[in-house]
């Protein structure tokens, strides 16, 4: 997947005689899988990683099995000499450092990504935004930002959504009509009650064992409650043009075999309210019995054969299809998260690429809420107690003022809000100051 080249893109590394120098920030599991395999790549320098706790970058970089002496440079200009690795608490200071080729933001939280992000592309940096959350919530106007000034912005490969943009590219390359895309996971109806105290108990988790992991019980819960599959799927739909179904994600549950069957239209015998547009299905049944060949870790495209003679070499290939055979699906059963992320830094680093990244405003996240809410109560974002993500067409949740899942913290609500039902912007008291707040307002006026 590319992006436009423009007349000022700046230049990539290769043939330089230097490496793609790298800075991350945030050391959490993402990150520390990164990290793993970037000293193993020729060509590939991290130059700095940054972290509010620097010893929780040690700490990855130690798991991640690097020699202590490859991450001991004082200071930003030592590490560019020697090819040692400098860690700091302030990211800021990594964005700036002299050298600096590509930034991958892996914070997690939408604040402090937007935030980054910008002054990444303020400082010349291509960037790669693992941050899903900080996507979905201003994406579209920061790549609009990053592609003006001649920078890549790029979606995480390894993360499910690059992946579906790859499927999506490769569908579109080879002429073949995408009827879907999407990813795995398990879901039950009831996981969008989960609060981060009984989301080890749906997990078949000992919370002692899950604490002794290291396992966050927010993150464990938002991949659970479904906001981040609706997060997902957002930003796959922003970066592919796919629209998003009236009523956002269904969670049908459906093995690869069923694909084809599963993820076709409604007035076909599948699933879904239209062609071109963005699903997960679920490796459970509603009452938890699992399905069979399930695609819980991975990502898939449906396609439609354009004739007879295409649908043949759909059953001629094996390819599971229909019954009347007009309709496929290809599927990759895995990803490897942030040990695959080199392949978005490269691409940014040495040819000036994208691993996927939004172009339209199609897809938003609802802040919706898990229980009845009393006005008074306070906000607390993805993966709490209060509210979880529902995926929505972008021009539905623009028009009646909704919430974004990204926003919905640490506000303090005005009004009662029945459980299931979407917050409004008019529900909460926000700070209108807010440059977030301002930027998103900016790309909804934009797109």
């Amino acid at each position: 997947m590319q992006i436009a080249r423009g007349p000022h893109r700046r230049p990539g590394v290769a043939g330089s005689g230097h490496p793609v120098r790298v800075g991350l920030i945030g050391a959490g599991k993402f990150g520390t899988m990164f990290l793993a395999q970037a000293r193993r790549i020729p060509g590939l320098h991290v130059l700095g990683v940054a972290d509010l706790s620097i010893d929780r970058a040690c700490e990855a970089l130690t798991r991640a099995e690097w020699p202590p002496s490859q991450f001991a440079a004082t200071g930003f200009e030592n590490a560019l000499k020697t090819g040692g690795t400098h860690l700091t608490d302030d990211g800021d200071s990594l964005v700036d450092a002299d050298g600096l080729d590509v930034l991958v933001e892996a914070t997690g939280n939408p604040m402090a990504g937007i935030r980054y992000a910008r002054r990444a592309i303020d400082e010349g940096r291509h960037l790669v935004m693992v941050n899903v959350e900080a996507d979905v919530l201003a994406g579209p106007v920061l790549a609009r930002r990053a592609e003006s000034a001649g920078l890549v912005y790029s979606l995480a490969y390894g993360d499910q959504p690059a992946l579906i943009c790859e499927l999506v590219d490769w569908a579109r390359t080879n002429g073949f009509d995408v009827v879907c895309a999407g990813k795995g996971t398990k879901h039950r109806p009831v996981y969008h009650e989960s609060t981060p105290d009984t989301v080890w108990d749906h997990y078949g988790i000992d919370a002692e064992t899950a604490v002794r992991g290291g396992m966050n019980p927010r993150m464990f819960n938002s991949f659970l409650d479904g906001t981040k599959s609706a997060i997902e799927m957002a930003a796959v739909a922003n970066a592919t043009g796919l629209e998003p179904q009236p009523e956002g994600l269904n969670f049908p549950p459906c093995g690869v075999d069923r694909l084809p069957d599963v993820c076709r239209p409604r007035d076909e015998g599948g699933q879904l309210s239209h062609k071109g547009t963005v699903e997960v299905v679920s490796c459970v049944q509603p009452d938890g019995t699992p399905v069979d060949r399930d695609l819980r870790w991975g990502v898939y495209v449906t396609i439609e054969g354009s004739g007879d003679y295409i649908r043949r070499c759909f059953t001629e290939y094996g390819l599971p299809t229909d019954a009347s055979g007009r309709y496929t699906a290809v599927y990759r059963p895995y990803h490897l998260v942030g040990m695959e992320l080199a392949t978005s830094v490269m691409k940014a680093g040495l040819h000036g690429e994208a691993t996927g990244s939004p172009r339209a405003f199609l897809a938003d996240v609802a802040a919706t809420a898990k229980r009845d809410l009393a006005a008074g109560e306070t906000l607390d974002g993805e993966g709490g107690y209060r509210v979880y993500g529902k995926l929505m067409p972008a021009g539905s949740a623009v028009r009646d003022e909704i919430l974004p899942i990204g926003l919905a913290h640490a506000l303090r609500l005005k009004r009662g809000i029945a459980a299931g039902h979407p917050i409004h912007r008019s529900d909460v008291e926000l700070d209108e100051d807010s440059d977030v707040l301002r930027l998103r307002r900016e790309m909804e006026v934009q797109f």
